[in-house]
């Protein structure tokens, strides 16, 4: 239950942190589109643990492999499947916590739901689990590229750290520095702060922002399934994800009405707004404006520190850190947080082809 998500464009995730591996199947892809194995490649990389000295040293390759829906380089338009191998796992990492729950985990909760859990890594609970999500968003964007729609995000904050007015930069800047922010300056220090908390044994948390470009005006539906509310769960169903905002947020709480509104003006030959506070969504549709979005992550819960706790016996315990985790999720969660647009875009997009049909 609730391994699924879309509702024309659909990917179903399987799989574990310390498994064989885990995988995708997307169904609704449309057929005819050229696949870019070397972008899905990239993409894999930008996610994969091990990629840099302040990540997790977990060394993955994630190199994919499509077992149907492509033929000679295309999609067929029929379910395609995407497995990744686990090659690297340290099972033993985790048996000192097999029956111990750690703070801030899922361990309790998936135990209390289940009455059994994969104590490895957390197994399903596993931010592991995101790969599959952005080889999925990987095909997604390029659909969504072939419709000149375009994704990019951003490290925006990490702790108290802050690069303010993110939209100013010219955002592919940001993959030149390994915590993936525009300003180079600001992205030194960030860098220094993992540094400094993985030295003291804790993590530390931060802000990744989002901007989607040239979305058509359109999408989206008014009640339930408004644009933005998909786009705010796409982004909470991602690990350690605490909090969600778009367009002006909760600092739209401090304006007035006059200064708030997006007034309607012509540019070109279409209708935009003069200013965007309302993040490129007004009543759950999309204006043609750029979506921006910002997604919270907290700390890591594993820290390299003992922690009392409970085990599942209701003795109290101590939970020591071991194992190979980041001190910083957010850089890594980057290309996650764009996968995730991709795939609410594209299902959104899929959604007013499929209802817009005139019947002569």
């Amino acid at each position: 239950m609730g391994n699924n998500y879309g509702t024309i464009f659909k990917i179903s995730t399987f799989g574990e942190s310390h498994g064989k591996g885990l995988g995708v199947v997307i169904d609704g892809c449309p057929p005819g589109i050229e696949l870019d194995l070397d972008f899905i490649h990239h993409e894999m990389q930008r996610r994969k643990p091990g990629q840099s000295k302040i990540t997790t040293q977990r060394k993955e390759e994630d190199e994919i492999s499509i077992f149907s829906g492509v033929f000679e380089g295309k999609t067929t338009g029929t379910p395609i499947g995407i497995v990744i191998h686990n090659t690297d796992q340290k099972s033993q990492d985790y048996s000192h916590i097999a029956e111990k729950f750690r703070p801030s985990h899922a361990d309790f909760t998936y135990h209390t739901k289940y009455g059994f859990r994969d104590y490895r890594g957390g197994g399903r609970s596993s931010a592991r689990e995101t790969a599959a999500r952005v080889a999925a968003g990987a095909i997604a964007k390029l659909v969504l590229k072939k419709l000149g729609i375009q994704i990019e995000g951003c490290v925006t904050q990490i702790g108290a750290i802050q690069c303010p007015d993110f939209q100013k930069y010219d955002l592919s800047k940001a993959e030149e520095n390994i915590v993936r922010c525009p300003d180079p300056q600001i992205a030194e220090k960030m860098i220094d702060l993992v540094k400094e908390v993985r030295k003291d044994g804790d993590s530390i948390g931060g802000v990744v922002s989002c901007v989607i470009k040239n979305c058509p005006a359109g999408l989206g539906e008014p009640v339930f399934d408004k644009f933005h509310a998909e786009l705010g769960k796409a982004m909470l169903s991602i690990n350690a994800a605490k909090g969600f905002q778009y367009g002006s947020g909760f600092s739209g709480v401090t304006m007035r009405g006059s200064e708030h509104n997006d007034l309607l003006i012509k540019k070109g030959n279409k209708i935009g707004t003069k200013t965007n506070y309302s993040g490129g969504i007004q009543g759950g549709i999309t204006s043609g404006e750029d979506i921006y979005f910002d997604v919270a992550f907290k700390p890591v819960a594993t820290i390299m520190r003992d922690q009392p706790s409970i085990d599942i016996h209701g003795n109290e315990v101590v939970v020591s850190g071991k194992g190979r985790h980041d001190p910083c999720v957010v850089p890594r969660a980057v290309p996650i947080v764009e996968a995730m647009a991709a795939l609410v875009t594209l299902d959104f997009y899929l959604r007013n082809q499929s209802t817009n049909l005139s019947i002569d």
